[in-house]
Formats: C-alpha cells, sequence, structure tokens
C-alpha cells in the first residue's frame, strides 16, 4: 500500500501529508543531504490555502505568513493601473498568505515529521530509476554527493515530485533537454523595510521588458518597525546576453540590474533603496518546460514542477503543487494506490495546468501593464484613458477562470479532499 514520493518539497510534502491524512502510508525521498529553508518570497492564494486548512495547518500558516489583502499593477512610472481584494476581502471563504518559500517548506516538513516520523522522509536518496513488479514499482536511490547506492524501496505506486530538474521527467522524456529560457533574468530578494500602501498589498510594476514585484512576508516588524519586504526585479535581456545555468542560489550583482530601477523612487515605495539595502539578492533566469502529453506511465507519475514547469506568474506554482497534492489524495481514496489513481488524477490536472502554462507564458493577469506600456509609453493621467474598465476586468477574471479561483465558483465547491476524508478511506 505504500506510496512512494520522489520530491520533499512543497507538493511532495503536501501529498504525503494528505496521504497519511487518509491512512495510506507513504515514503518521501529528497536527493539534499538536508532540507533547508530555502528560496524567497511565494503566494499561496485561497484555493490551495483551502486545502492546507484541511490538513489542519491554518494555525502554523497564520503565524508565519501574511494575509494578503490586494493585488495592485502599476505603470514604471508609478501611477496606478489596476487594484483588486484578495483572500478574505475579495469574498473568498478563505486567506491569501504571502510567505517565505523556505518557511511554508519548514512548516509543512515539521509538520510530516511530527505525523509521519522522520524514518518516513528520507533525505540523501536521489531517484535514479524504477522498475515496476508484480505488486507495485521498485524505485532505485543513490546518496548524490557520494555517487553510492542508498537502497531500493518497493512501493505501490510512485509519484515524481523531484521539480524543474526532475530525474524522473528525464527519464521518461530523455529527448527533452534543459528547461527553456524566455529571456529574461529575475534577481530576487528580501529587505528590511516599512510598510507600504496597505501594509498587505503586494504590487506589480512596469512592463513586459522591465517589471518589479514587492509584497510583505512578515506579519510584525521588527524592532526597528521593519517588516520584511519580498521583491523580485525582472528584465528581458538582449539577444546578446549569455545567461548561466538556473540556480536559486546563486548570489547577485546589484550593478548588473540596480541602474534601470534607480528612477523607480514613486511616493508609496522607494524600489532602488529596496533592492540597495538586500543583505543577500539572488539571479536566476525564468524557464518553464514546454506541456507534455502524458504524465502518467504505469504506476509512477509527475506532480508539480516535474509536472507543469510555470513562470511563476499569477502566483501559482506552489498553489498548483498543492493541488496536484490533493487530487491525487482524492483519487487514491476512490481507486486506492493504483494506475487507475493515477490516471484519473491526470485527467483532471493535465489540462487544467497545460492552459495555465500557456497563458502565464502571455503574461498572464500581468497583459495589462503590458498594454499600459504600449498605449501610452509616456505616461497617463487616468488608467481608463488608456485601458476600459472592461478590459482591466476581463484580463483579472480570466486569469481566475483559467487558474481554478474564481470566487462564486470556488466558495461553492467542497475541498478537494475534506477534513474527515480519513473516516471513509
Amino acid at each position: 500500500m505504500t506510496v512512494l514520493i520522489a520530491g520533499g518539497g512543497i507538493g511532495g510534502l503536501t501529498l504525503a501529508l494528505s496521504l497519511h491524512g487518509i491512512g495510506v502510508p507513504v515514503k518521501v525521498f529528497e536527493s539534499v543531504a538536508e532540507l533547508k529553508p530555502l528560496g524567497v518570497g511565494i503566494n499561496v492564494l485561497p484555493h490551495a490555502v483551502r486545502e492546507l486548512i484541511e490538513l489542519g495547518l491554518m494555525d502554523k500558516l497564520d503565524a508565519s505568513g501574511v494575509r494578503t489583502r490586494e493585488l495592485a499593477y502599476f505603470s514604471k512610472h508609478g501611477k496606478p493601473i489596476w487594484s483588486e481584494p484578495r483572500g478574505l476581502e475579495a469574498g473568498y471563504k478563505w486567506p491569501q498568505f504571502s510567505i517565505h518559500r523556505g518557511t511554508l517548506q519548514q512548516l509543512l516538513l515539521d509538520t510530516a515529521i511530527e505525523r509521519l516520523g522522520r524514518d518516513n522522509i528520507l533525505t540523501s536518496h536521489h531517484l535514479t530509476g524504477w522498475t515496476e513488479t508484480a505488486n507495485g514499482v521498485r524505485a532505485e536511490f543513490i546518496d548524490r554527493a557520494t555517487g553510492k547506492p542508498a537502497g531500493t524501496y518497493d512501493g505501490a505506486i510512485m509519484v515524481a515530485a523531484d521539480g524543474i530538474h526532475s530525474a524522473a521527467r528525464e527519464k521518461l522524456y530523455p529527448q527533452e533537454g534543459p528547461p527553456i529560457w524566455n529571456g529574461r533574468i529575475l534577481w530576487r530578494g528580501v529587505t528590511p523595510s516599512k510598510a507600504f500602501l496597505t501594509g498587505r498589498t503586494m504590487i506589480m510594476a512596469g512592463h513586459e521588458i522591465l517589471k518589479f514585484v514587492c509584497y510583505p512576508i512578515s506579519k510584525e516588524p521588527d524592532a526597528a518597525g521593519n517588516h520584511q519586504i519580498n521583491w523580485v526585479a525582472e528584465r528581458h535581456m538582449p539577444p546578446t546576453y549569455q545567461w548561466r545555468r538556473e540556480d536559486y542560489n546563486r548570489t547577485a550583482r546589484l550593478d548588473e540590474f540596480l541602474p534601470w530601477f534607480e528612477s523607480w523612487q514613486f511616493d508609496w515605495l522607494d524600489v532602488p533603496g529596496l533592492i540597495r539595502n538586500c543583505p543577500h539578492a539572488y539571479e536566476y533566469p525564468l524557464v518553464d518546460r514546454d506541456p507534455v502529453s502524458q504524465w502518467t506511465f504505469g504506476k509512477v507519475t509527475l506532480m508539480g514542477d516535474a509536472a507543469h514547469p510555470m513562470y511563476p506568474i499569477g502566483s501559482n506554482g506552489a498553489s498548483q503543487a498543492i493541488l496536484d497534492a490533493r487530487t491525487i489524495t482524492r483519487e487514491i481514496l476512490a481507486h486506492g494506490p493504483t494506475t487507475a489513481a493515477l490516471l484519473a488524477y491526470e485527467a483532471e490536472r493535465r489540462p487544467a495546468t497545460t492552459d495555465l502554462v500557456l497563458l502565464n507564458r502571455k503574461n498572464g493577469p500581468e497583459q495589462v501593464m503590458q498594454l499600459v506600456e504600449e498605449r501610452a509609453p509616456s505616461g497617463y493621467d487616468v488608467v481608463t484613458d488608456v485601458l476600459s474598465q472592461k478590459e482591466l476586468e476581463d484580463v483579472a477574471a480570466n486569469y481566475k477562470r483559467v487558474a481554478g479561483f474564481q470566487v462564486e465558483a470556488l466558495n461553492a465547491k467542497p475541498p478537494i479532499v475534506s477534513g474527515n476524508a480519513r473516516a471513509r478511506a
């Protein structure tokens, strides 16, 4: 009955907790020797927060993240384009959280160790291959640091949640090659700074070529009155730019990108100040992969970034991995840990995430900023002189529809897996 999970990130740990919640034994295998709280800020949208609440994590989320109140778009001059309430303020039954990615992963890891036991979360186990057996699947692992075998493990099925560089996906699609770079570079950091706008606002400013995103990820100010402000600076690089392999831990050089944002001093936000005062900034190219026609091969399937890596547009990467995990759990509850469960999961999630990957390539809801730049590059007095109210509303509504978090529709649906599912298992 054991389900093998390759990958101990947000998606893999959510799946482990979900399966444990319905009484299905799991083992999680992570390549690194120690799971550390790496990364920068992310957003968890209401449809994913709902599922984490069903796992009993509301109090931990509330203690660790910020309940996002508002999403606002601005031009490169700091002029408002569009704003909308988020989370409870938007009428959802559940909040949206802005949180440090590493904090969320650590929260999930601590909960998994507490509920599953440390013996069921194995580090220094990098997936190298698998074979199907009469009763399921046998997975093989190595310690990537030493190259030595780390053992083989039997399970009923295996779920590969091992990220954009998935070893499982590489086995299934050996000709695919590296992730696809779209010419943009992201510089990311977290800076102690004063609150801005509502104090719980996520902002996006600029356009397709040059963009800045920031939002708070700490609820309470420190002794100096500062909050932890997560920010992302982005530029579409010229064709001559030579990019390096993507890496969340490459230290960025401020002089390589700060000059492009030196004039972005708005009366409500000091963009160059946030960049300049950041203790540690990181650089990586903006990449994804083409959607594939199949995730499930016998008793093995892909999920999260291993299945549908997408641009971090619309704040959807982690949320979609959480939805994957919960959908797999629901189908295992219905069909047992079988190929039938994996195929049912794929039938629902692959078309939905394919649409989202492709929409994110078109800038998702952020396309309003590009439309403003194209129509009024020198600025404007009122945004409706440039874009109609209907255009603004249609862009926002369409993205919520594709991403699956329209307010009325989501509020009317039950959770993917309810909190009492174990009693029915």
